[in-house]
């Protein structure tokens, strides 16, 4: 408690967090544990021998009891009840990425009755809505359904957790109205929104704009499924999405011009006009949830340095995860934010005793390749338990793929960030155009060679909860080890590396001993399965997307449940029943 107080204290609050949403506290709990709070908060204002003993625990109770509270007061949003064919009038917040067939924006939605948040899907042959405008039109109004079986996505779950309530499909024709109460928010996103239609205007590649809207702007809406699919995996998909990397590189890029362009007097407030434009860039690609966390823990960083204390990556990284909880509980649950601070803790953790197995960083270039493939790894180790939990794969490549990018990740991000800033000042530039569109055809076709390697690409990887906390274990324990390669060390790793392979030879066995027959509902086909052992066959309707179901029942439900060996059968729609292993089974 002595040398981390204020990452100790945040776990507690994390553990509040997770312990409300698990068991869900009602208002006559709430009440109580606010008081004990209050309670502890100002126990500790007292000079008592036996509370200064105690003060850390309390101090600790506090947070956790902090964590629930707030939890509950974010999960506790009441709910309008509306259904069927209505006239809304709505206004846009957002604009989510699209399906085959409809643009898919998060709004702000009004009937009659009442106003509620809602994804709303519009046909890719409408025009596209914008921020400017009230819109009215009849939509047809349903809640997100719940997930048929436990394997599959809980994509109603996902929406409450962003506290949104419908989905509205829009069936007739749209009527706006320009508003005059746009807030400064909305100004930036419409700003925004010109600058990705600029971006659309030039004579670049599909792909090319696609890459740049999303690198610099955060937008993957329309991006082409077999690039997104390269990116997943060629392990590269962190590259496409704003992170950590993209902010701390237009940092830098701010502040070496800063630097530059400033009087010599002024310059020591080079590093507050950047932090000032880093989060003007932040407000205006629209609040992104990873470009938050990583605009956050950049400026609690620099804080440090400006206050001349020696700077602490713990502390800031702890600081940085309390505040956006604070505002927001459900930020927890995103995948992202639980990616990026364990990132961060990977590289906190591992990169230093990996790095000191490099040779000697001589010079620059070394300094570079060295330290790229030491975050590199780092980072990898301590997600990859969380990569295999929620996307159950992994591929091998991306260790040599990420060897080879990320080193001109930092020329392609200013690269882009310049092509943005020219696009949006209406400087279009055609041989620049060229250039940026070739070179990045060129890495986009390097990135899709690395994909294509099947033999290093590994999914339906099945996990539990219990493995992942056996394999964070394997990773803690691997600091160590790394450190001091001895037999103590690597007898106490290989004990942890025993106990998950006990662990999912177990969970194998479980799965294993439970025959089972489902019946998957997809759009309008049935698929039906059956289970024994570690073996399955699907049977699909002749009329449906085999690729979809693949991807959205198959995949899963082998991962889910172990499975060895799969086979698929085709089914004609006029059948109802099949025989398999000699025993008849009905299609209902």
């Amino acid at each position: 408690m002595n040398k981390q107080p204020l990452v100790i204290l945040v776990a507690f609050f994390i553990l509040g967090i997770f312990f409300q949403d698990r068991f869900s506290l009602n208002v006559n709990y709430i009440y109580p544990i606010v008081g004990i709070c209050l309670f502890v908060c100002i126990a500790t204002f007292f000079r008592n021998y036996f509370l200064h003993l105690a003060k850390p625990y309390l101090l600790c109770t506090m947070f956790f009891g902090i964590g629930i509270v707030l939890h509950f007061f974010n999960s506790s949003h009441k709910q309008p009840t509306v259904s069927g064919n209505k006239t809304i009038v709505f206004k846009i917040c957002g604009k989510l990425n699209s399906n085959e067939k409809n643009r898919k924006y998060e709004a702000v939605v009004q009937t009659q009755k009442d106003i509620f948040k809602a994804v709303l899907y519009l046909a890719k042959n409408e025009k596209e809505l914008d921020f400017t405008h009230y819109y009215t039109t009849q939509a047809f109004v349903s809640k997100p359904k719940a997930p048929q079986y436990d394997f599959q996505f809980d994509y109603s779950k996902y929406l409450r957790r962003k506290n949104i309530d419908y989905q509205c499909y829009i069936n007739s024709e749209i009527h706006n109205t320009v508003r005059n109460d746009l807030g400064l928010n909305e100004k930036f996103s419409q700003k925004r929104l010109e600058v990705l239609q600029n971006i659309d205007r030039t004579t670049m590649s599909s792909a090319s704009k696609e890459f740049l809207k999303g690198i610099i702007l955060a937008d993957r809406t329309e991006i082409d499924a077999q690039i997104a699919e390269d990116f997943n995996r060629s392990g590269l998909i962190h590259f496409l999405a704003i992170s950590g990397t993209h902010i701390v590189v237009i940092f830098e890029l701010f502040f070496f011009l800063s630097v530059k362009l400033l009087p010599v007097k002024y310059r020591k407030y080079a590093l507050v006009l950047c932090l000032v434009l880093i989060w003007l860039f932040t407000v205006f690609i629209g609040f992104g949830s990873s470009v938050v966390r990583s605009s956050l823990m950049l400026s609690i960083y620099n804080v440090y340095v400006l206050l001349q204390r020696k700077s602490d990556l713990l502390h800031a990284l702890a600081l940085s995860a309390f505040i956006i909880l604070l505002f927001d509980t459900q930020q927890l649950f995103d995948v992202g934010f639980q990616l990026s601070f364990l990132a961060v803790l990977g590289i906190f953790w591992l990169n230093r005793p990996i790095l000191s197995y490099f040779p000697k960083q001589d010079h620059r270039f070394k300094k570079i390749i060295f330290n790229t493939i030491s975050i590199s790894i780092s980072a990898q180790l301590a997600t990859l338990p969380l990569v295999l939990y929620y996307f159950h794969q992994f591929s091998l490549i991306s260790i040599v793929a990420n060897f080879f990018i990320v080193p001109f990740s930092e020329i392609i991000i200013v690269f882009s960030f310049l092509m943005t800033a020219l696009i949006a000042l209406n400087l279009d530039f055609e041989y620049m155009n060229w250039i940026y569109g070739f070179v990045i055809d060129i890495l986009l076709k390097v990135i899709h060679w690395f994909a294509s390697f099947n033999s290093t690409f590994f999914e339906n990887i099945p996990m539990n909860v219990a493995e992942v906390f056996s394999l964070f274990l394997i990773v803690i324990l691997l600091r160590t080890l790394i450190k001091k390669f001895n037999l103590k060390n690597f007898t106490v790793c290989m004990t942890a590396v025993a106990a998950f392979l006990m662990l999912r030879l177990g969970s194998d066995f479980y799965e294993r001993r439970k025959p089972e027959v489902l019946i998957h509902n997809f759009s309008k086909n049935k698929v039906l399965s059956i289970k024994k052992n570690d073996e399955v066959c699907f049977w699909i309707e002749e009329n449906s997307d085999k690729s979809k179901i693949v991807k959205f029942i198959i995949n899963p439900y082998c991962a889910s449940r172990r499975i060895k060996k799969q086979e698929i059968r085709r089914l004609p729609n006029s059948v109802r029943k099949v025989v398999y292993q000699d025993k008849t089974y009905e299609v209902n």
